[in-house]
This record gives C-alpha cells, structure tokens and sequence, in this order.
C-alpha cells in the first residue's frame, strides 16, 4: 500500500464512516414512533448498529492485523444481527418496510466490506 494510501487512524477506513451513516440512521429510525416506546427493542437495535463500528475500531487499534483479524467478525455478526432486527421491526411496524429494506442492503454492503478486510488482514492462505 503506498502512502499515500495508508490509513493511519481507524476513522479513515470506508467502511468505518460506512458503519458509521447506518448507525445514524439506526439512531433516527428509533427516535420516534412506536419503536422508540419498545426499549428492550430500541436499546438493542442500537447496540447491534454500534457493535459494527467499534468492532471496527478497536480491532485497527490492536497492536497487529492477527489481533486485529478477529474482530471483523465480530462486526459481521453485528452486521447479521442489524439486519434481522429490521424484519423484526418492519413486522411489527416500527419503521416502513422501504426503511428496513435500505437498512438491511446498507448492513449487507458493510459485512461484504468487512469480509473483503477481514480477508486483506488475513493474507493468502
């Protein structure tokens, strides 16, 4: 990687800033509504949006992409988590079905980022 293309804090990685747009979005669907009256629902909604980015986070902060490697995981799972706690949602009419649809595709995207770095970290097999 040149150097210019070096990341140098967690905060410069895609799909960080990635993770970071949908936890927003998460924060706003939840804000009113009857979603917003489900708290056991609303905190872990939330939980699994911020799971992704500090996943993300603390692994870049790790002293090596070996440690840093299994965290990615972590966030993919949270990625699975997100997107099932969407239908979940929508079935219960917390948020409109166009809503879950765009933030299941959103998470989608982010877990195939996160298996392309995870992959990146990991070298060839």
């Amino acid at each position: 990687m040149s150097a210019t293309n070096r990341v140098i804090h967690f905060e410069d990685l895609r799909i960080w800033q990635q993770a970071r747009r949908l936890v927003a979005s998460v924060y706003r669907d939840f804000k009113t509504g009857t979603g917003s009256r489900d708290f056991g629902f609303k905190d872990q909604v939330q939980r699994a949006g911020v799971s992704i980015m500090n996943n993300i986070a603390e692994g870049f902060e790790r002293s090596s992409d070996n440690e840093f490697a299994r965290f990615p995981d972590y966030a993919k799972g949270s990625c699975g988590e997100l997107r099932n706690m969407y239908y979940i949602a929508e079935d219960q009419g917390y948020v409109e079905s166009q809503i879950a649809t765009e933030r299941r595709s959103d998470a989608r995207k982010i877990s195939c980022g996160i298996a392309s770095l995870s992959k990146h970290l990991r070298g060839p097999p």
